[in-house]
């Protein structure tokens, strides 16, 4: 009797055992989730999706028909969200999370932005009165064939950059821009009436943007006085007096950050100083 409860009891446990190992067994995911965080601007853009692989398939035209909706990867519905307000395709986007969804097709493809984030593959449900956007954008071809599909944020300056939609050899552009110049030069007004200004950020911005270059170069030699040894500061003034052609002192403060930037053994902005003497003394 003793010997059959104590059988019993081990049976029990092992199928307790053999039902926990079988539930906490894991594979990889046909389509693995995706997360993206980019910084934009003055904010972030977060993407949310799954990437299912080509796997031999023929992709565009058979796997995902033209001229329908499609949930823009697999699983869960793509989401795409924006900590501030931006545009795409010049069309303006407030801050929040959206669901993507295309229509591809041969020449054009249809990007919407839709209220609705929980359709997943039920396209079929798809309402065009969620949508808070839509727009026709071009695709492109690429050289190479990408495996999984991908979303991306590239090309990214300070108020422009590109959503990309890609798999196989197809690429769908999706210009995203953002109103930020009204705001930094704002920001960049608060701060040098501050006790601690930004003179090196306002500078930066300057430069970069092709605004007044003289009051560029203003501040970013108060920059260097804040500090001297600050090679990359030292290479925005050259760069600075570079762009107003005045070369010679250009090629000076370039020198100068060759020397800070060796004393610090950083050899990318030793080579970027001697990059920019070599273009002045052209």
């Amino acid at each position: 009797m003793k010997s059959l409860k104590f059988l019993t009891t081990v049976l029990a446990i092992s199928l307790t055992v053999g039902a926990t190992a079988q539930a906490q067994l894991k594979i990889p995911a046909a389509s693995p989730a995706q997360l993206t965080k980019q910084s934009f601007a003055l904010g972030d853009i977060t993407l949310e999706y799954s990437r299912p692989a080509m796997k031999g398939r023929t992709i565009f035209g058979d796997l995902v028909p033209y001229d329908k909706v499609w949930r823009t990867g697999a699983n869960a519905t793509s989401k795409i969200t924006f900590s501030s307000d931006v545009k795409l395709e010049g069309k303006d986007v407030k801050a929040g999370t959206y669901g993507l969804f295309t229509i591809p097709g041969k020449t054009t493809w249809q990007v919407m932005l839709s209220k609705d984030l929980n359709l997943g593959a039920n396209v079929g449900d798809y309402k065009q009165e969620n949508e808070v956007l839509r727009v026709s954008v071009k695709p492109t071809t690429l050289a190479n064939k990408v495996e999984n599909f991908t979303l991306n944020i590239a090309d990214i300056l300070s108020s422009s950059a590109v959503l990309e939609i890609i798999w196989d050899k197809t690429r769908v552009p999706v210009a995203i821009t953002a109103d930020v110049d009204q705001i930094i030069v704002k920001n960049i007004e608060t701060s040098l009436a501050s006790d601690k200004p930004a003179y090196f950020e306002a500078a930066s911005y300057y430069y970069d943007t092709n605004r007044d270059l003289k009051q560029a170069l203003t501040w970013v030699t108060k920059a260097t006085e804040q500090n001297p040894k600050a090679f990359w500061v030292m290479l925005l003034k050259a760069r600075i007096q570079l762009k107003l052609n005045e070369k010679a002192n250009a090629i000076a403060s370039a020198e100068k950050t060759v020397a800070l930037a060796s004393e610090a053994k950083n050899a990318d902005y030793v080579k970027m100083a001697n990059d920019l003497i070599a273009s002045a003394k052209k």
